[in-house]
């Protein structure tokens, strides 16, 4: 539920998270939606195991799981 503003504001990435991402989002053209959903997702994931900053791996885990539901709708 948070907006892009909170999602600035809550879930910083660092440099080599922000590259993960942006190459992502290039390869699977990906929309700026996307992009949020993917912080989101990346966000809970840390939550789930206990860190305070979204690291590369959390972001990668979201990238993938986002992959794969792209492929399980058929979405290239």
């Amino acid at each position: 539920m948070m907006s892009t503003r909170q999602i600035k504001q809550y879930c910083p990435l660092d440099a080599a998270s922000v590259r993960l991402l942006h190459d992502a989002m290039e390869r699977m053209s990906l929309s700026a939606r996307a992009y949020d959903r993917i912080i989101k997702l990346a966000r809970t994931i840390a939550d789930l195991e206990g860190s305070e900053q979204i690291d590369l791996q959390h972001v990668a885990e979201a990238i993938q799981y986002r992959s794969l539901d792209r492929e399980m709708w058929g979405i290239k």
